[in-house]
C-alpha cells in the first residue's frame, strides 16, 4: 500500500493533474485518504470536494472522466501528480480544457481559448 502524508495539510493532499500526452496542466484538486484509494482501485480520478465535503468522481456528472495513466508522488509524500487521459476534452467545470485558462497580463486577467462545452447544458446551472 502506498502511504501519503495526509496529516500535514488537514487530512488532504494536493493533486496536480496533467494531460499524459501533451503535458498540459489541467487542474489541481485535493485527495482524501478515501478518494486516493478509490483512484488507485478504479483507475479513474476521484477527489475530495472541499465545497460539498464529499468524494467526487471527476466526470461523474459531465462524462468528462479522467483515466489515470501514471501516478507520481513527491519526495515528502504529501503531493501527487496524476497523468491522465482527459475524456471529453475538458477538465474545467467552466467548459475550458484546463482550469488554468486565465493568464496574467499586467494587472489584468486574459482568458485563453474558448470553452469546449457549455456548462449550462451539462450541469444545468
Amino acid at each position: 500500500m502506498i502511504e501519503l502524508d495526509f496529516a500535514k495539510q488537514g487530512g488532504l493532499v494536493p493533486a496536480i493533474v496533467q494531460d499524459a500526452v501533451d503535458k498540459t496542466v489541467l487542474m489541481m484538486a485535493y485527495l482524501s485518504p478515501e478518494s486516493w484509494q478509490k483512484t488507485l482501485a478504479t483507475g479513474e480520478a476521484h477527489y475530495w470536494s472541499r465545497t460539498r465535503q464529499e468524494i467526487w468522481h471527476k466526470g461523474g456528472t459531465s462524462g468528462h472522466v479522467q483515466k489515470v495513466k501514471a501516478v507520481y508522488v513527491d519526495c515528502d509524500h504529501d503531493t501527487v501528480l496524476l497523468e491522465v487521459e482527459q475524456v471529453g476534452a475538458a477538465a474545467c467545470h467552466t467548459g475550458h480544457r484546463s482550469c488554468f485558462h486565465h493568464r496574467v497580463e499586467g494587472d489584468s486577467l486574459v482568458t485563453d481559448g474558448e470553452p469546449v462545452f457549455d456548462p449550462k447544458k451539462v450541469y444545468g446551472k
